[in-house]
């Protein structure tokens, strides 16, 4: 099964990525999150090292791209897929890193994707 890993995640229910891993696990979708603080949000345990990840298809960001760049060589590593930038997230520099790794770069929002069973 394919997993997502929603990078930036937070329990703060007013953030877009805690939102996003509950609507991840209402859809049935295998979901992982990472986060500079640790928690739980819907089942899902938001872990603070982005090595304890394997076997990741997609890769949702909800970081800010100044934020983003600490994680880029991380997130190449983890051979995910696809990489969606949700709105705010939107990186010229990464989307290059990504796609000479040959990974899909998606520009879009996670829940419009989900809501409308683009995902």
């Amino acid at each position: 099964m394919s997993e997502t890993l929603v990078v930036g995640a937070s329990t703060n229910p007013g953030r877009y990525s805690n939102t996003a891993i509950r609507r991840l696990v209402d859809n049935n979708i295998e979901t992982t999150a990472f986060g500079i603080r640790g928690g739980t949000v819907s089942g899902v345990q938001i872990k603070d090292n982005l090595v304890d990840f394997q076997n990741i298809d997609t890769v949702t960001l909800y970081l800010s791209p100044k934020n983003q760049q600490e994680y880029y060589q991380s997130i190449v590593d983890l051979k995910p897929r696809r990489v969606i930038f949700n709105p705010g997230t939107e990186n010229p520099e990464f989307y290059e890193i990504l796609e000479n790794a040959g990974i899909d770069v998606e520009v879009a929002c996670t829940l419009v994707l989900l809501a409308t069973g683009q995902y």
